[in-house]
């Protein structure tokens, strides 16, 4: 597995209402030819990250559709989309139309990441955005085919990156992420949605030895 083929892998799957970033075009925000940049920015990511020790892979649910429905990367938004792509030394191109959408979730997680320095890779156990029928631009949680699916691959990519640990956020995360507590650390933080920001940035603050964070 190297990381042109992770995204063909990733770009071939396909599930009934699930928007897949990396092969389907959102045609009332995205460019005309927004998956096949979405495809080009996560390989030179994946190469750069293959490049480095990579000291964790930090694992949340699902894309949303404020943040990586649009991006095409896990926890990020559009407001975060460049410091995403300077932490892996790629450049970026426009993805979609009309002014920048911010996602709450994005927002900790980078006001997290801002802090720190280390190598990590951002992931989802489900790597495409699931939503309720008949609205796209909305969020469910994926079920347990796709949940499987998502197993598969990120099984694939933590051989690829070989993280020393792995930062799960949240429940839903954690789950998958214990399947492989054999190859490195798990570790679990509470997610930043639903009043759980102060707790997650105290946590991440633990595990770094971050003294304080800047307020955002």
């Amino acid at each position: 597995m190297d990381p042109v083929s992770f995204v063909e892998e990733l770009g071939s799957m396909a599930f009934e209402n699930t928007f897949n970033p990396y092969s389907d075009r959102c045609e009332v925000y995205d460019v005309y030819d927004a998956p096949s940049r979405r495809c080009a920015l996560l390989k030179k990511m994946l190469i750069s990250a293959t490049e480095v020790e990579v000291d964790s892979i930090w694992i949340g649910r699902d894309l949303g559709y404020r943040g990586g429905r649009r991006t095409g990367l896990a926890l990020t938004d559009d407001v975060h989309l460049s410091h995403h792509a300077e932490r892996w030394g790629v450049e970026i191109e426009i993805l979609t139309k009309g002014q920048a959408v911010p996602e709450r979730t994005a927002a900790a997680i980078w006001n997290a990441l801002e802090e720190i320095k280390s190598p990590i890779f951002l992931w989802n156990v489900f790597p495409l955005h699931p939503f309720e029928e008949g609205n796209p631009f909305s969020n469910r949680p994926h079920n347990s085919e796709e949940r499987m699916a998502g197993q598969e691959l990120l099984a694939m990519l933590v051989r690829l990156l070989k993280p020393k640990r792995m930062v799960a956020i949240g429940n839903d995360a954690e789950k998958s992420a214990m399947s492989y507590k054999s190859q490195c650390e798990v570790l679990k933080v509470r997610h930043p949605s639903y009043g759980g920001k102060n707790i997650f940035l105290s946590q991440i603050k633990s595990i770094y030895n971050i003294k304080e964070f800047e307020c955002c």
